[in-house]
């Protein structure tokens, strides 16, 4: 399980490093300095990334066996600006406890 942690924490710093690019690249273009070109790379760049990160969440919430809700948190995570960087956190800690607490019951 701590390979799927790993893949889940990489993707969702990159998905929500591009959603801060993209929201600066927003604000460039609807503002009067009227800049599209950093809005139209990042949007493409973010939405394969994003893409790619609902299937690593995706495969993280169906190893740890959270409730559905938990998955609504993670998928939201990608969207929301900023919001990722603290779900990454509260789930990448929660899931290492999981195989402790595992152990610890099966002992």
């Amino acid at each position: 399980m701590e390979g799927a942690v790993t893949r889940y924490r990489i993707l969702a710093l990159v998905v929500g490093t591009l959603l801060v690019l993209l929201t600066i690249g927003m604000i460039l273009k609807y503002t009067p300095i009227d800049e599209p070109a950093m809005a139209g790379v990042v949007a493409p760049v973010h939405g394969f990334f994003y893409m790619v990160y609902l299937v690593v969440a995706y495969d993280l919430w169906r190893r740890t066996g959270w409730p559905l809700g938990r998955m609504v948190m993670i998928v939201l995570g990608g969207v929301v600006p900023l919001m990722t960087f603290f779900v990454e956190r509260r789930i990448v800690r929660d899931a290492r406890v999981l195989p402790a607490a595992k152990a610890e019951a099966n002992a």
